[in-house]
């Protein structure tokens, strides 16, 4: 994994990375895969017509989202896509871009659906990115909204016997390793109110990972108790994944008809087509190779 830097915020990419085998694929994170499918499928209840899964990675979600008939996967990591790629198969549902969430390469109001898993964490600035994916999203769309915790149980422990020196009470992110954040949940409330989002629903998630526990309990029993109890984020946030459903308020530009790509570089429409192009208005180059659209504006070399 590593940085780089454009106009826009810094970036963070896993080009190259072997996350979705290491992280994933080793069993060690079955708990947490297990409890986030039980999230996701509790809160992404309305079936829709196009979803844009932000972050999607190596797809791992992406299986489960069944009940959308189109499903773009976005990520800046065009080596992951073609992992998802190799995962998933060439089914027409799925649409792969390599772009950056803070330029993102469509119209605006296109989708009716959006999901950020394990993603807004490595957002420097998470209040550009959420008015970003709002300008993509038509209105009253659903977006389903994971955030990394800083308030959790074991950082708050940690912090009042002295092991930790930032404080998790406070409301600004705190970047544990570079481009690794984790957010109060204040902070995001504010960040989506000032997005024009409204919080309709919130789960605590991963309430029980803890190490100790994923060695000493069995895997069923700490799901089936995770799930119990992830309708208490509705009341005080303090899990270290939080999972949100918002609502998109307020007017969407509604596209025309047939439209669907903008160039990220200067927002101009571009033609809806499976092959490379240069945009009519600022001449930037867009390519397209093994099912993937490069919309990055400096792709990594």
């Amino acid at each position: 994994m590593n940085t780089k830097s454009t106009e826009t915020p810094p970036v963070c990419s896993y080009e190259g990375s072997d996350y979705q085998r290491t992280f994933w694929d080793s069993g060690e994170r079955a708990y947490e895969d297990a409890v986030e499918q039980i999230a996701l499928k509790r809160l992404l209840t309305k079936p829709g017509k196009l979803l844009l899964e932000l972050g999607a990675g190596a797809g791992r979600n992406t299986p489960r989202y069944t009940g959308f008939e189109r499903v773009v996967l976005l990520d800046y990591s065009r080596t992951q896509l073609l992992q998802a790629r190799e995962r998933l198969g060439d089914d027409p549902r799925y649409l792969f871009i390599a772009a950056d969430i803070y330029k993102l390469p469509f119209v605006d109001g296109l989708f009716d659906s959006a999901t950020m898993i394990r993603t807004l964490h490595h957002m420097a600035q998470p209040g550009l990115a959420l008015a970003s994916v709002r300008r993509a999203l038509s209105q009253d769309a659903q977006f389903l909204l994971e955030f990394a915790n800083k308030r959790n149980l074991k950082s708050i422990l940690r912090y009042l016997s002295g092991r930790q020196k930032w404080n998790p009470f406070s409301p600004e992110q705190v970047e544990f390793a570079e481009l690794n954040f984790d957010f109060h949940p204040k902070t995001i409330r504010r960040l989506l109110k000032e997005s024009r989002f409204s919080i309709e629903k919130q789960l605590n998630v991963s309430q029980f990972r803890v190490a100790w526990l994923k060695r000493h309990v069995p895997l069923k029993a700490l799901v089936a108790l995770d799930s119990a109890w992830q309708w208490t984020g509705a009341f005080a946030q303090y899990a270290p994944s939080i999972w949100t459903l918002a609502e998109a308020l307020g007017a969407s530009p509604i596209p025309a008809q047939g439209s669907f790509f903008a160039c990220p570089a200067c927002g101009s429409a571009l033609p809806n087509v499976e092959q490379s192009q240069s945009c009519p208005q600022c001449g930037h180059y867009w390519s397209y190779a093994d099912g993937i659209h490069e919309f990055r504006i400096n792709p990594e070399a």
